[in-house]
């Protein structure tokens, strides 16, 4: 059965869900915000949100639980770092002390989550690391509970775009109202990701293309400063989606003299016709982490879950769920063991008093079986003498059964051999001499048959006596169409 994910995602002015069944968009639904409830990825007034959520839920007829929610990339950023191998339980301090070092942020005011990748050296280990704002991410959390809902998944904008296009080394960017994220996909993990605040008073597309692109030539300049080995060049695709997507005259000043392919980001879900698809890219985005047979073709090998620790289910101990299971059994064990000694108790009675009553007829039955055994003795002796005759009775019966089954064997095969020799010295043509019967009674055969002309009859008797066989002609007796006749032969 295909399984239904619901995602979430909260801009500064909109609400998107999107709720896939198996591969294919089954709903969407959008509503809008008031000004300034939401900046910059960050809900300022949770109940007003979380009634704004409600009602798109239930204005568009979507059940609530379970959601994947995502946030604003808006002050995050990432890394990939390496450490030594060592055993598992050191790894998470080893990790935050990297980050400290690595990050330009405190990690007193930030969430920081990490997911392991593969490693280009042995005996080391290679990370990618994400961090948010805390504040951010508990009042999404907050929110969403309060609508009804249970956000099971949590994910960044950037990494669910790159979770999008089926290529290990592309350029995502988007533009959507007051931020453009750039985001650089670099063996299957996005390698450089950098989200911008576009001047609050750009309010076209236009207005906003300028600071866009001066930001993806720093971004290709930074990135190819330390990548000289694999630069970022003309035969990387570049895919444009929120803004950008709705207007392909603006990707020549776009890209200017970098000159990369530039096209719309994939949709990479079954929809219908009139689905906007680019209109809920970070959707789908969110819903792909739910899609791991996704692994091993080209698609992001990141797949976060930034939900604090703190909001996972809590696990119940095994000791707390064992322990009263354990003590019901002991006392079931206890009460069992009980009922088993009091009824072995009234069994013991019982079976003593059968055997008191059972001691007078066995004694009786020993005797009669002494006397029997004392009978067998003497008549043993007696039965040897006819035990030999019988012995020399069978032995004269199977020599006798022996000769007669030699005699039948050699009786059936004369009668084979007579009757098949009898068979094959017809004529050739068939039609001037057939037989209608060939019998035998242990001493002589009868052959009858018919035929065209008498001559045939002879010519048929001459040969078998040729061959050895005796034949008499008993009658020859003229019919409709030519002639009957009887042979004896021996």
């Amino acid at each position: 059965m295909a399984k239904k994910i619901t995602t979430l995602f909260v801009r500064d002015n909109s609400i998107n869900v999107l709720v896939v069944d198996g591969e294919r968009v089954e709903k969407w639904a959008s509503g809008p915000l008031e000004p300034d409830l939401v900046n910059q990825g960050l809900i300022v007034d949770e109940e007003k949100v979380s009634a704004a959520i409600r009602d798109v839920f239930k204005q568009n007829q979507i059940r609530g639980g379970k959601v994947i929610a995502g946030i604003s990339g808006a002050n995050t950023l990432y890394r990939i770092i390496t450490l030594p191998e060592m055993p598992d339980a050191l790894l998470g301090e080893a990790i935050r002390r990297e980050a400290r070092r690595v990050l330009p942020v405190s990690l007193d005011d930030v969430n920081l989550s990490y997911q392991e990748v593969p490693s280009v050296s042995k005996g080391e280990k290679r990370l990618f690391l994400a961090t948010f704002p805390k504040n951010t991410i508990d009042a999404m959390i907050k929110t969403v509970k309060k609508a009804g809902l249970d956000p099971y998944l949590m994910d960044l904008a950037p990494l669910a775009l790159s979770r999008v296009p089926d290529e290990p080394r592309c350029i995502i960017i988007n533009v959507r109202g007051n931020q453009a994220d750039i985001i650089v996909v670099e063996e299957r993990m996005p390698q450089l990701v950098r989200v911008l605040s576009l001047p609050s008073e750009a309010v076209s597309l236009q207005e906003k293309l300028p600071a866009v692109t001066e930001e993806l030539a720093r971004t290709v300049i930074f990135y190819n400063s330390s990548h000289g080995e694999k630069p970022l060049n003309q035969e990387v695709p570049l895919f444009a989606c929120g803004e950008l997507a709705d207007d392909e005259a603006t990707w020549p000043g776009l890209i200017g003299r970098l000159n990369f392919p530039v096209s719309r980001l994939p949709v990479p879900l079954e929809h219908p016709d009139e689905f906007p698809a680019n209109d809920f890219v970070i959707n789908m985005g969110l819903a792909l982490k739910e899609f791991d047979h996704r692994e091993g073709e080209n698609f992001s090998t990141i797949n976060l879950n930034i939900l604090p620790e703190v909001y996972h289910p809590k696990r119940i101990p095994v000791a707390a769920v064992l322990l009263p299971v354990f003590a019901v059994i002991g006392i079931g064990i206890v009460a069992y063991m009980g009922s088993f000694v009091y009824r072995g108790r009234a069994d013991t009675a019982r079976l003593k008093t059968q055997v008191t009553q059972s001691a007078a007829p066995i004694a009786t039955q020993t005797q009669q079986i002494a006397s029997l055994k004392a009978e067998v003795t003497r008549v043993t002796p007696l039965s040897a003498p006819i035990d030999a005759q019988v012995a020399a009775i069978n032995a004269r019966v199977n020599a006798f059964r022996s000769a007669m089954s030699d005699l039948q064997a050699n009786r059936a095969k004369v009668n084979y051999d007579l009757k098949k020799r009898v068979v094959e010295l017809l004529p050739a043509d068939k039609q001037d001499l057939t037989l209608t019967s060939v019998g035998h009674d242990g001493a002589m055969m009868a052959v009858t048959g018919t035929a065209s002309s008498e001559l045939y009859i002879f010519e048929y008797t001459r040969a078998l006596r040729s061959s050895g066989i005796g034949v008499l002609v008993s009658s020859i007796q003229a019919a409709d169409a030519g002639y009957s006749f009887s042979l004896v032969v021996k």
